[in-house]
């Protein structure tokens, strides 16, 4: 199993370059960012750990930008976001952004994919929230339309791109997304509590599940599975990585025995000294 790392960095916290030099040294396999553009200080939706929301969540660097520091000191480390607000970005940048960094790491990112929980700050973005989760795969379309090996256009619900030169292309290979129906980009999870919702997603154009916090597996992997196969997905492709884990023994014994391969698990939003005793005590889990 690769134990991956996630962490709230902040202006406040270790630096991208430090902890991704670090978890590579240690034999981490990969490091993973959330998002947020801003966090309303009035705001009428819950945090979803209930309670204060935590400051770091309105101090987070750019993922995109702090990856791309990860990236330059290091070569074997898997880089992530976990995960990507879609629908706050421009689809056309953001294929940009994201097949840059899968190029100029030699294929280590992974797109996470989220819908967001933060009402006004999508709001913000100009973002309906009803129709959020058509608008993000609307999005994914488009973006892929612009990964496609020839110019390819795209007409959707939401956005349009005309046929288009546009490079670099993500450095993985296509794969199979159903019998005969390709699928560009860089991997690409999709991060979210489990229901039936997310399932079609996740089996309809993601090549995988991020579940937040790896609750409750037992229970919601035969029914993602089921959903995978009855959408005409290979079974052996389908790839399950529990996110923002508090990690024991028990629960990565647990993981094993569910057929996981990756794990990532949550480091505290801390300077550099703390983050690194946080490290010492994963270590008994490499």
């Amino acid at each position: 199993m690769r134990i991956a790392t996630t962490i709230f960095l902040t202006d406040r916290t270790i630096t991208p370059t430090r902890l991704a030099r670090t978890l590579e040294e240690r034999g981490f396999s990969g490091l993973y960012l959330p998002e947020h553009t801003h966090i309303p200080v009035t705001r009428d939706t819950a945090a979803p750990m209930g309670g204060e929301l935590p400051e770091e969540y309105g101090r987070t660097l750019d993922p995109f930008v702090a990856l791309a520091q990860a990236s330059a000191v290091t070569e074997r480390l898997a880089l992530g976001t976990g995960i990507t607000l879609v629908a706050q970005h421009d689809p056309i940048v953001l294929a940009k952004q994201a097949a840059t960094l899968d190029h100029l790491s030699g294929g280590r990112f992974t797109l996470g994919v989220g819908y967001g929980w933060n009402v006004e700050e999508a709001c913000d973005h100009g973002v309906e929230w009803r129709t959020r989760r058509e608008l993000v795969r609307d999005r994914l379309a488009l973006m892929r339309a612009l990964w496609a090996p020839e110019p390819m256009p795209y007409e959707g619900a939401f956005n349009s791109v005309r046929a288009s030169h546009a490079h670099p292309k993500p450095a993985r290979p296509a794969r199979e997304l159903r019998p005969g129906v390709p699928l560009y980009g860089p991997r690409t999870l999709i991060g979210g509590a489990a229901g039936p919702k997310l399932f079609a997603a996740v089996a309809d154009h993601a090549d995988g599940w991020l579940p937040i916090g790896g609750g409750g597996l037992t229970e919601s992997l035969p029914v993602l599975r089921r959903a995978w196969e009855d959408a005409g997905r290979d079974p052996k492709a389908l790839q399950v990585v529990p996110y923002a884990v508090r990690p024991d023994p028990g629960k990565l014994s647990h993981y094993a025995d569910l057929g996981i391969e990756e794990v990532v698990l949550q480091l505290p939003p801390a300077a550099e000294q703390d983050v690194l005793r946080v490290l010492d005590d994963f270590a008994q889990y490499l």
